[in-house]
């Protein structure tokens, strides 16, 4: 069983510093036995990252429709996990607006980084939480779950104009503030005509290892791997450069692409 302690010295030795942003993508049950649960892991990051920025997704577009229009950034469950609901209660934590994907940040400059969310009709724009990422040179953790749950691609998809990522109309959703009002925010969601193409993101995994983009790691049992944002959103461009349906098919990246003999 991990303790609270062993966490930490595994969060170290991935290379994270504590002054890191840091977005975290998790899967809890890959981590394994932990005592105190999933309270103890977030106590790990939390303790860890003191002086930095701790962001996890928050989103919430499994449930957001015509039907259920209300997002309340209080009180809306997450869709992304265990980790991702009980760190946006914890004290200190400020969850973002928008309200198919939102983000829940805590640390330095947290108000800041997820401001303004909801101006925004597409899910991740370039001047959103997620751009942002790459504004603060983030790194992107995730926790034993691959680059198939990497939001950060749909972000880099939509800044380079890939077509047929979107719904062609909005729903109609609303935001609740905090004093009971409702803002109309209407948006579009993610489509694609092969269904879920974040499940070919993971053909990123190879060149983003193989160029040191990211690296592997471990968080107690589960395998980890730790991105730079500017990297990933650069390569990743380099790549949609050459063909913008990249992720519309399984074929691996042809290496050439990024290994220079």
């Amino acid at each position: 069983m991990y303790t609270k302690s062993d966490l930490i010295k595994h969060i170290k030795e991935m290379g994270i510093k504590p002054s890191d942003t840091l977005m975290i993508h998790s899967s809890m049950k890959s981590i394994g036995e932990v005592e105190g649960g999933a309270d103890t892991v977030l106590d790990a990051f939390i303790e860890y990252m003191e002086p930095g920025l701790l962001i996890f997704p928050t989103h919430t577009w499994a449930q957001m429709s015509e039907e259920h229009c209300i997002f309340d950034p209080l009180t809306e469950p997450s869709c992304v996990g265990i980790l991702t609901n009980l760190f946006m209660k914890r004290p200190g934590v400020i969850r973002s607006w928008h309200p198919t994907h939102s983000v829940a940040a805590l640390g330095k400059d947290a108000a800041e980084y997820v401001a303004g969310e909801e101006r925004w009709d597409t899910p991740c724009p370039r001047e959103g939480c997620w751009g942002r990422l790459y504004d603060r040179k983030a790194k992107i953790l995730f926790i034993g779950c691959g680059l198939i749950r990497n939001t950060y691609i749909h972000s880099v998809e939509e800044w380079n104009n890939v077509e047929n990522r979107f719904t062609e109309k909005r729903v109609n959703l609303k935001i609740k503030t905090p004093d009971g009002s409702l803002i109309e925010r209407p948006v579009y969601r993610h489509y694609t005509p092969i269904g879920s193409i974040a499940l070919n993101y993971d053909k990123l995994e190879t060149p983003f290892i193989e160029t040191g983009i990211a690296t592997r790691g471990k968080l107690g049992d589960a395998s980890c791997i730790l991105g730079d944002a500017v990297g990933m959103g650069d390569l990743t461009t380099e790549f949609l450069q050459r063909n913008k349906d990249l992720f519309m098919d399984r074929e691996p990246i042809p290496r050439e692409w990024y290994i220079k003999e």
